[in-house]
């Protein structure tokens, strides 16, 4: 049976959850099936629980799970086929987006949650915990279970899928400068989180600095990292935990003592 130590861990981690599962879900009414799911099955393996890591932590694995696990029998393009087919779009050296209209969407919580919605879910986790959640890419690796290869191609490939749902963008024409376009949107992703060698970091600066179709995806990429990141802050309202969610938790809370 879960301590009471633990039951506290669980309900502090109760705000973080629900940020992460609302935009895995994309609605309040899916986020509290999803964090009352998880919440069940952490009580119910809380015996494994050995404190190496934080619960929260511990609990988002879980709810990675069972999220995964509830997705398994839907119908959908595999995700492999979706990524491919956008990363295709960037290695389109005339592919660009209109930054300002991702940077727009960008800032209101709707607009993100449906752009996440068109992400298949392996690609929406890695992007969610990594730019939403603060983990770092080996953190995201552990709480997916993957290698951290893996997950770093997933946040690359997720944050070009989440651009491209934004902008609804089609390929305009531009000159051509000595970096090819693919090799620098390739790279992108790495610069941003400062992961980039010093060398290769100059060569992308140059190339952005001579291309015209490049700049507007970087832009657009900053602007959806910074709105994941804003859309999941403490000081957003939506962060809260509805009231109805707690009572639910409590009442599992209650049911195990």
């Amino acid at each position: 049976m879960p301590d009471s130590a633990f039951r506290g861990e669980l309900v502090a981690a109760l705000p973080a959850l629900h940020r992460y599962a609302l935009l895995l879900t994309g609605n309040e009414h899916d986020a509290g099936d999803l964090v009352q799911d998880t919440v069940v099955r952490g009580l119910q393996s809380a015996d494994s629980f050995q404190g190496r890591a934080s619960a929260a932590g511990w609990l988002r694995r879980i709810m990675h799970n069972v999220w995964v696990d509830g997705h398994r029998g839907r119908r959908e393009l595999p995700s492999d086929q979706i990524a491919d087919l956008v990363e295709a779009q960037w290695r389109d050296d005339r592919y660009t987006v209109d930054a300002a209209r991702v940077a727009e969407r960008a800032e209101h919580r709707e607009e993100l949650r449906d752009g996440l919605s068109h992400l298949p879910v392996i690609y929406r986790t890695a992007v969610v915990l990594h730019d939403s959640e603060g983990l770092t890419v080996a953190q995201v690796a552990e709480v997916t279970g993957t290698t951290v290869a893996a997950a770093k191609q997933r946040l690359r490939r997720g944050r070009m899928m989440l651009v491209s749902a934004l902008a609804g963008a089609s390929a305009v024409p531009g000159p051509g400068v000595p970096m090819r376009c693919w090799r620098a949107r390739s790279q992108v992703s790495d610069y941003l989180d400062g992961a980039l060698e010093p060398r290769s970091a100059r060569a992308l600066e140059a190339h952005l600095s001579g291309c015209s179709t490049c700049p507007p995806l970087y832009s657009a990429l900053v602007a959806t990292r910074d709105g994941l990141a804003r859309a999941l802050a403490d000081r957003d309202p939506d962060s809260v935990v509805p009231p109805e969610l707690v009572r639910r938790i409590e009442a599992h809370l209650a049911a195990t003592r």
